[in-house]
């Protein structure tokens, strides 16, 4: 008896098909998983951005209020005549300047530090996809090993 070869390609086409076609979903899968996570990254990030802003208005007027105090307070202390009420404001303006040089440093320096939103969770199932594609299969009666869990992005939110 010999063995028709026509089904045997046809089985084999059939087969390539059916893994592409599965490959192909499992890439927009994972493509709409890094959409999914970067969105919500990205929406926590604004809602969080528009409270800081209100926090910061509000706390931009107490500020306002504080520094005219502080710049009547020095004014007081400050030698001179009755009329020499500006000098406390130039002194609280020359406090200001150094203080928002510190700040700017602060911040260019976290900004530095801060990661953009990485979809580290598409990334850790991308890349356990291509070791499990990329490995060979076990041979008959080999031991099988488990795989070594892939390292992620780092991702500490600006944290070393």
């Amino acid at each position: 008896m010999s063995e028709q070869p026509g089904p045997v390609p046809q089985n084999i086409a059939t087969a390539i098909a059916e893994v592409s076609e599965r490959a192909t979903v499992l890439v927009r899968e994972e493509i709409e998983l890094a959409k999914a996570e970067v969105t919500e990254k990205a929406t926590k990030l604004a809602k969080g951005a528009v409270v800081g802003i209100a926090a910061g208005v509000f706390f931009l007027m107490a500020l306002v209020f504080a520094l005219v105090g502080c710049a009547w307070l020095l004014y007081y202390f400050l030698p001179g005549n009755d009329f020499t009420y500006f000098w406390g404001f130039f002194a609280m303006a020359v406090i200001l300047v150094l203080l928002g040089v510190l700040a700017g440093l602060l911040a260019a320096r976290a900004v530095k530090r801060g990661s953009p939103p990485v979809p580290s969770m598409a990334i850790a199932e991308a890349q356990k996809i291509r070791d499990a594609v990329a490995s060979p299969a076990p041979a008959a009666g080999a031991q099988q090993v488990p795989p070594v869990p892939p390292v992620a992005a780092p991702n500490d939110g600006g944290q070393t």
